[in-house]
């Protein structure tokens, strides 16, 4: 279990990552892919943050 926690820390820094990009970039075409990278990344992780939740609910943690 522990690996999934430090798989979704990773993509929430990652999805920080890419809506600092987004933000910094200069063209249009990069803002647009960073922010959706960053929206990707966040559902990941709130994706993994259920399935964690779940299985602590379950007691499989």
């Amino acid at each position: 279990m522990k690996d999934m926690q430090a798989h979704l820390e990773k993509l929430r820094v990652e999805a920080e990552e890419c809506e600092l990009i987004s933000k910094l970039a200069k063209n249009r075409t990069k803002k647009e892919l960073f922010a959706k990278l960053a929206a990707h990344h966040r559902m990941l992780a709130d994706e993994v943050e259920r399935t964690l939740g779940k299985s602590k609910e379950s007691g499989l943690a």
